[in-house]
């Protein structure tokens, strides 16, 4: 029989614990290249210690109401492949109920901004461009509608790109276009990490205010260089911007303080609805139609109290 071993011998023929055989982690991938984790947590103690770090999650609902006519169904798609953080929903019924159920299909979709365009007699569009669940919320009438198929103008940009937000000094005069302007900057600004946005700014939205109507116009930055010849910054003057489409002008009706409703906050003095401009065009209508009946009157009138003579020779020719 062999000998036993001593304990000191057994303790050092122990098995040691391996080695892991899984590769080091790789590090995250960012829009710049790749970021060691080392850095990202020094970065993450450093924001822990002052501010928090706000990360703009704007995600819009787009959708839009039953029996809307072709031209605006356009106009809502060419602002969808404009705004690559909106997702897109089904017809809505345009009821009395339609605000609860826009803020239910809002929560559903994980939004917090909502476009809503409601089509009424196949003529008028309105918007509604809602921050849910709270508010606020505003109506607006659109009108000199151009889609881009319409235009077919020059001008073309990347889809996906973050567009410059550009607004006219006229929406510091009144709170009420501070406001539009909170909510269109919200709205139509593109969040930078969102994972369908390119982080390049290639096209420019105009907002600008001209006889108390908003006007929209979507502009390409064009640059005329070389390759290799790298433009300066600051170099505007080598810069041109072509237009792109569409086209809308927006006259805001009321602002609400909640979401598709509550108290109203805002309403235009200015404001004459579509159907007035109709009663009045077919009073004019009317009005010529009145007339020419009112001119007959008068020729029959004026015919019965003037006889004419008796015609000697009448009678001539009837032998």
């Amino acid at each position: 029989m062999g000998k036993k071993r001593k304990h000191s011998e057994s303790s050092e023929l122990v098995a040691q614990p391996k080695k892991e055989d899984t590769a080091p982690e790789r590090p995250t991938r960012t829009l710049l290249g790749w970021k060691d984790k080392s850095l990202v947590t020094d970065e993450v103690d450093d924001s822990n210690i002052g501010s928090p770090i706000f990360r703009n999650k704007e995600k819009v609902l787009v959708t839009c109401s039953r029996r809307i006519s072709y031209r605006y169904r356009h106009l809502m798609l060419n602002l969808v492949s404009l705004l690559p953080h909106c997702k897109k929903d089904n017809k809505v019924e345009s009821k009395e109920t339609k605000g609860a159920t826009l803020n239910e299909l809002v929560e559903l979709k994980s939004c917090s901004s909502c476009l809503f365009f409601e089509c009424r007699k196949q003529k008028d569009l309105y918007l509604w461009m809602a921050k849910c669940p709270n508010g606020p919320s505003v109506k607006i009438l659109v009108s000199a509608v151009h889609t881009m198929e319409e235009l077919k103008l020059t001008g073309n940009h990347l889809k996906g790109s973050r567009p410059l937000l550009t607004f006219s000094a006229n929406f510091e005069k009144d709170a009420h276009w501070k406001l539009l302007k909170e909510m269109l900057l919200q709205i139509f600004e593109i969040p930078k990490d969102h994972r369908k946005a390119k982080p390049f700014h290639d096209h420019v939205f105009v907002f600008s205010i001209a006889d108390d109507h908003i006007w929209f116009r979507n502009y390409q930055i064009s640059t005329h260089h070389n390759e290799a010849d790298k433009l300066p910054r600051g170099g505007l003057d080598k810069m041109t911007l072509i237009e792109v489409g569409p086209r809308f002008c927006l006259n805001p009706i009321k602002i609400f303080g909640g979401s598709f409703g509550g108290p109203t906050l805002y309403e235009n003095p200015f404001y004459v609805s579509p159907n007035q401009v109709r009663a009045l065009e077919k009073k004019k209508k009317a009005g010529k139609f009145a007339k020419k009946v009112k001119a007959k009157t008068r020729r029959k009138m004026h015919e019965m109290s003037n006889p004419l003579e008796p015609d000697e020779f009448a009678d001539m020719w009837k032998d």
